[in-house]
């Protein structure tokens, strides 16, 4: 798992930049650090480089974790590419999407597809997701 956490650590990084002072991402929601949300994200409530840094290593592996339960057939790049997916639009998102079925099915010409449709937060087609699903998308195909 350690050639997966290693690529996964390297998307996140790439695409979520660190902050650490809070701020609300485009779709709304309180994230700090390296693109953390959720417990320990406050406004106002400044983080150390050392407190980000050792968040996002501890979310990278749960997230590369619970992608693995979700999509247990996926392996190396693929679950690295996947997990970021989670880490940027949560969990449940992969749990109910149609991606995940498709996954799960074996058919990944249509998972690359449903992949790159989720490219909008707060309602809009922003470029940054864009980037992102297809750097995902890129590391999928390796």
């Amino acid at each position: 798992m350690t050639q997966e956490l290693d690529l996964l650590l390297r998307l996140i990084r790439q695409f979520e930049g660190c902050r650490l002072l809070p701020y609300y991402c485009p779709a709304g929601v309180l994230t700090c650090g390296w693109g953390a949300t959720g417990a320990g994200v406050y406004p106002g409530q400044r983080w150390t480089q050392q407190q980000a840094d050792k968040r996002l290593e501890s979310d990278a592996l749960d997230f590369l974790r619970r992608a693995q339960s979700l999509c247990p057939d996926l392996t190396g790049p693929r679950i690295a590419a996947i997990a970021d997916f989670a880490y940027n639009l949560g969990l449940g998102s992969l749990r109910s999407s149609t991606l995940r079925k498709r996954l799960n099915s074996g058919d990944f010409a249509s998972a690359l597809i449903e992949l790159r449709r989720w490219n909008r937060a707060g309602g809009r087609i922003l470029p940054g997701l864009i980037r992102r699903r297809e750097a995902e998308a890129l590391l999928f195909c390796a």
